[in-house]
Formats: structure tokens, sequence, C-alpha cells
């Protein structure tokens, strides 16, 4: 497949700049994308994937900036974010109805931890699935359970960020230590520009009490039009489009066609079919929902 070209991340130095170069871009309406997408997917046109890519370069540079709590170069973060945001790109399927940020994101996060993961050499295979667990989750959960991050924590502080990890007290410890005694300090400088520092690039990005309340509620709403519209669909449609669609690790078309003893373009085209049927629905429904506000 033809290759798809990015501005190019610069050194250390140089991000300051480049985070405010990528804001250059515009932000695409749905139409745009859809229409650019189609371009890029039906004649390999590399000049709309280009403007697909570099609209959402600023979304890879909010992403990185989640993962700076890891010591590692934030051009680093930004160029594995990027490639995970040409293969976004490259696999979009528009006609599914998404917007490519829905998509993308998926990619980027997946391109940035693979590139943590790497960096840090955390453990055998065997027990990965805890330990990245308890890598990505630690500083979360001592923000919720206002623990200090001042370097060693305390045997209570151990003992409950355990509980929540099923993991011991000694791993908590140990981890914590390991993470600790990688984090970039905020004052690094950057760029060419005289006193420009790590910390001059952040923003709070963190939603207002109000926008969590509402995207709590519209979230509500939505799980609640997806039930809904679930139970109109057969069991065979509806066990086919749970394992492909809403599965963190969706099944594949071929175990599914052996399960049922089809082939795998049938399987297809019974996904296909129950997302139609979930999406006419959930539209049908949300619109009755917006008209009973109204009345």
């Amino acid at each position: 497949m033809t290759a798809i070209s990015v501005p190019i991340v610069p050194s250390e130095n140089g991000v300051a700049r480049y985070l405010r170069e990528i804001w250059r871009f515009p932000v695409l309406t749905a139409e745009e994308e859809y229409m650019l997408a189609l371009r890029w997917r039906e004649h390999g046109d590399v000049d709309a994937a280009h403007k697909l890519v570099t609209s959402h370069l600023r979304l890879v540079a909010k992403i990185a900036m989640k993962y700076r709590g890891y010591g590692l170069p934030v051009a680093d973060l930004l160029s594995e974010g990027n490639i995970g945001l040409m293969k976004a790109v490259k696999k979009f399927e528009p006609e599914r109805g998404f917007r490519l940020a829905t998509y993308a994101i998926w990619w980027i996060k997946a391109a940035m931890t693979e590139y943590v993961l790497r960096s840090w050499s955390l453990v055998r295979m065997g027990t990965m699935a805890a330990q990245k667990k308890m890598f990505f989750n630690l500083r979360r959960l001592k923000s919720r359970l206002e623990i200090l991050d001042n370097g060693d924590i305390s045997v209570d502080d151990a003992r409950a960020l355990a509980e929540r990890l099923n993991v011991s007290e000694e791993e908590i410890v140990d981890m914590n230590r390991r993470i600790s005694s990688r984090d970039a300090s905020l004052n690094t400088p950057l760029g060419e520009e005289e006193g420009m520092e790590f910390q001059d690039t952040l923003v709070d990005d963190s939603p207002s009490p109000e926008a969590i309340a509402i995207r709590g509620d519209e979230a509500s709403r939505r799980r609640r039009l997806l039930v809904d519209a679930l139970k109109t669909l057969n069991e065979r449609e509806r066990h086919i489009f749970v394992e492909r669609r809403l599965k963190e690790d969706p099944v594949t078309l071929e175990e599914l066609g052996q399960h049922y003893g089809i082939s795998r373009e049938r399987v297809r085209q019974l996904e296909a079919r129950a997302f139609e049927k979930i999406q006419d629905l959930v539209r049908v429904n949300a619109g009755a929902d917006a008209s009973a506000l109204a009345a």
C-alpha cells in the first residue's frame, strides 16, 4: 500500500514548536472526512490520506501528554502515536458510521502503550497481563485514593492499592519505585526559545463536573438504546453482534463460522445485517426520545 507521510516529529528541543505547528491543520467536518476516506480507500488518493492524518495530529498530541508521566521522550511518544494514527487511516471504514477520531484513538493508544512497555522491558509474558494492569493503573488509582506522589508509599497505601489491583503489596511498592525513578521533570527545557519548559506545553483538559454529569447521562441513554435494540435481534444475530462488536477482544469470523456451521462470509453478512438493524433502531428510538423531551 502507498505510504502516507506526516510532518516529522523533531527532537525534544523542537517539540514545543511542533505542537504549535500541528494546530494549523484544519479540523474536518464529518462530510469532508467521509469523502476523503472514500478517495483513499477506493482510489488510493495519498493526498486525501495525508489530510486525514494531519487533521488528527492534535489528537495524537493530546493522548501523548497523558503518557508523559512514564519518563519517556515526548517526541518519541508523538512519533509512535503518529504511526498508530496512520495505521488507523489505512484501516478506517467510513461506511460503518463512526468518525475517524473514535476509531483512531484505539490505534494511537495501542502504539504508545507498546512503546512504553518496550522501553520499560517489564516482565516475562507469563505475568504480562497483571503487570500491564498495575503499570498503567497505578497512577490513576493513587490519584483516586488521594495518595501523594512523593516517592515511596506507606504500608497502608500499598495495601489499599494491592487490593484494588489484585497483586501483592511488594509488587506495588516495587512498581511505584520503578515508575517514580523515571519521572520527567516539568521544568525540563523545551525548544529553542529561552525559558520554554515542558510544563508550558501542558493544559488541563479535564472535563468540568457539569460535563461529567452530562456525559454520564448520555452514556446511560446510549446503553439503554443499545440494550433495547439488541432485544429485537434473534439469538444468533445477537450473539454474533456481541462477540464481534462489543467484546474488547472480538471473536474471529472463522471461530463463529465453526460454532454455527456456516462460512466466514455468511457470518460477516449476519454481522453486517445485525449492525444495520441496531443502527436503524437506535436512530429511531433516539429520535423518539428527543420528541418526548420536546413535548
